[in-house]
């Protein structure tokens, strides 16, 4: 997993880069302008942060998530290596933001509001994603936000649980996707038929005209 974002605003010329959920317990190391933040208990890297990025990078036209290309990954990993780390950075191509065909909503065995839901998104076996949101039901399509997303608010998915329950990803609405006119109230978006396959990246562009004012 790598996610990266940059916000020069609130924290300078530098690149976040996170690679698992964070841990209670934390390690920080700092060679030069790199920074490895690491889980204390067993060593794995949750992640690093680059400082004075442009200088390896060049500037970046960026304020939130970074999509960085294969070079600058490599260009990255050749910075850890120089500063005694592991360049253990891998680009992960995979869209996070995915149309998916909810199969089945059912109700959740330890809540009144949340349900339990098996949502096609083009892999071998559907996800289980726990959902409380009010419109939800089967055979409908939606969009979801897989392991690994970051959210417009910052927010990232990680596999969880929800009253108990594993809950692999999120299916979002309008409003937690930043859409334009999109109702700012709970409720998952619900694509028109046929919008797109099912698992293919969803299109924030042609989204941008999905809601009315």
């Amino acid at each position: 997993m790598l996610i990266t974002s940059y916000n020069p605003t609130e924290l300078g010329d530098t690149l976040i880069a996170i690679l698992r959920p964070d841990s209670a317990d934390q390690k920080i190391e700092t060679h030069a302008t790199v920074t490895r933040i690491s889980d204390a208990a067993n060593d794995q890297t949750l992640g690093y942060n680059f400082f004075d990025v442009s200088k390896t990078l060049g500037q970046l036209d960026a304020n939130g998530q970074v999509h960085l290309t294969q070079a600058q990954v490599d260009q990255l990993n050749d910075l850890l290596k120089a500063n005694d780390f592991e360049p253990e950075l891998v680009l992960d191509t995979d869209p996070k933001f995915v149309v998916g065909y909810v199969e089945s909503a059912e109700a959740h065995p330890k809540s009144d509001h949340l349900q339990v839901t098996k949502t096609q998104v083009g892999l071998d076996k559907p996800l289980q994603i726990v959902s409380g949101s009010p419109n939800m039901q089967a055979d409908i399509l939606v969009v979801v936000a897989k392991v690994g997303a970051m959210m417009p608010d910052g927010l990232i998915i990680w596999p969880g649980e929800l009253r108990g329950v594993e809950s692999d990803g999120m299916i979002v609405s309008g409003r937690e996707l930043h859409l334009p006119n999109a109702p700012q109230r709970p409720g998952a978006l619900i694509l028109p038929e046929n919008y797109q396959p099912v698992g293919a990246a969803f299109d924030f562009d042609r989204a941008q005209t999905l809601f009315t004012a």
